[in-house]
């Protein structure tokens, strides 16, 4: 890794910044870094693609793009998404330096204006996966609910204000994404639960059920929009937005245990996600919930447990993508030292409660799961993952690529720049038109 640090401070390298221009400071964080294994890093990535998320693919993704688009899609987006994420990896210690945040690296290649915008657009994209993390924790409360109670009286805002509750006492109690450790196994012991329970009813209902109906629904616009839609679900399924802050908390090598993790998210880690996808729809056809155990028949105590499941994962992942929220605050008012402390207990308690609050009352508002998915990956996920991680390479690269490489990168950024505004548009009118079913705070 040495080697790789000192070649990137060749007088090409020197062309891309200057830092006395940029004027921008890059404080040392408060949290813990260069301290885990890329196994378990592998494991934080993992537990990103496996959330409750799953659940609704076969409905967001397979439903709108059939057997051939959905499948073809899925892969395609697995292959692409691994490209764009060693990029970003491979860059963590462009120009002799770690680059532990995302804002971080595209400031010192780009300035202090690439800076901000990257750091707005990042906000907002883990902004909006929390919130949709809050939604979903809500819903898998819900149908726990209705299993046993068919009184309506527990609605979807309740669950939801309890999930966000939960989720707020969580992110008090670990203090970083290092932290995590144990909880790791938990949140792939609960991804197994719910998975496996919604694979196997599945399989039975699709074995029992008569012949399935996989035409796509809608009318011809209906599709254009939906097929854009789900073009944009498949890049929130296997992206972070935050591989830099990810990748500084493992352990040196860090560009090559980097790869190792991200080689393990997508080999080992998808698998499960595919099952779940692919047999959901096969199950039901093109009348798959959006909410897979919504769909399933079988013993009640088995969905209960898998509902349960899915609720105490997606608390645990939803700590995952706010940590850089998390890390930016305790960094910027110097919250060190024991994390049970009084004065650093206060302030998770206030500033992390907070924050969760906000994301819990817009998820209250705003209850449509899959416009959220669209519109993440349209306005934040395409930039940060595709568009910026080419872009970035090509600029820190660019004396030592290849006419025909430079092409290929060029390409990558305005083909992801069109699917960008494109998705962005699809994912505005299916919010418009469920703002017309659906009222704010609505018991779905």
């Amino acid at each position: 890794m040495a080697s790789h640090g000192a070649s990137d401070l060749d007088s090409g390298s020197r062309k891309v910044h200057d830092e006395d221009h940029l004027a921008i400071e890059v404080p040392e964080t408060a949290h813990q870094i260069s301290s885990d294994s890329w196994f378990q890093v592998g494991f934080v990535l993992t537990t990103g693609i496996n959330s409750a998320y799953v659940l609704g693919y076969s409905g967001t993704v397979m439903v709108p793009l059939g057997w051939v688009f959905g499948v073809v899609g899925l892969i395609a987006a697995t292959a692409i998404s691994l490209y764009a994420n060693t990029l970003v990896a491979k860059l963590h210690e462009f120009g002799g330096k770690r680059h532990i945040r995302y804002r971080d690296l595209a400031g010192f290649i780009y300035g202090k204006k690439a800076y901000s915008l990257t750091w707005g657009l990042q906000y907002a994209n883990l902004f909006m996966i929390n919130t949709g993390f809050i939604i979903l924790a809500g819903q898998a409360l819900k149908a726990v609910y209705v299993l046993f109670r068919d009184d309506h009286l527990l609605k979807l805002p309740y669950c939801i204000a309890i999930a966000g509750v939960v989720c707020a006492l969580f992110a008090i109690g670990i203090p970083h994404l290092s932290a995590l450790r144990i909880w790791l196994g938990f949140s792939t012991f609960f991804s197994l639960v719910y998975i496996v329970t919604a694979f196997v009813l599945s399989l039975r209902d699709g074995i029992k059920a008569p012949e399935r109906d996989y035409n796509i629904p809608g009318t011809r616009t209906d599709k254009i929009f939906t097929t854009i839609g789900a073009a944009a679900n498949l890049v929130f399924a296997f992206n972070t937005g935050m591989l830099p802050e990810i990748q500084a908390t493992v352990r040196k090598p860090v560009v090559g245990n980097m790869l190792k993790a991200l080689y393990f998210q997508f080999t080992v880690g998808v698998l499960p996600l595919y099952a779940v996808a692919f047999m959901g729809y096969w199950a039901y056809g093109s009348s798959t919930s959006t909410y897979l155990l919504n769909s399933v028949s079988g013993p009640v105590w088995i969905k209960a447990a898998a509902n349960l499941s899915a609720f105490l994962q997606t608390v645990i992942a939803l700590h995952i993508f706010a940590s850089p929220m998390y890390e930016y605050v305790d960094t910027k008012f110097g919250i060190k030292g024991s994390a049970l402390a009084l004065h650093n207990l206060a302030f998770r308690i206030m500033v992390r409660g907070g924050y969760l609050a906000i994301n819990t009352l817009v998820a209250a508002l705003l209850p449509f799961l899959g416009d959220f998915m669209s519109l993440t990956g349209a306005i934040s996920t395409f930039p940060l993952t595709f568009i910026l991680a080419n872009h970035m390479y090509l600029v820190a690269k660019k004396n030592k690529l290849t006419s025909l490489q430079k092409l290929w990168h060029w390409l990558n950024v305005c083909f992801f720049g069109f699917m960008s505004i494109t998705a962005a548009i699809a994912a505005l009118r299916l919010i418009a038109v469920d703002s017309k079913t659906y009222h704010l705070f609505a018991d779905l």
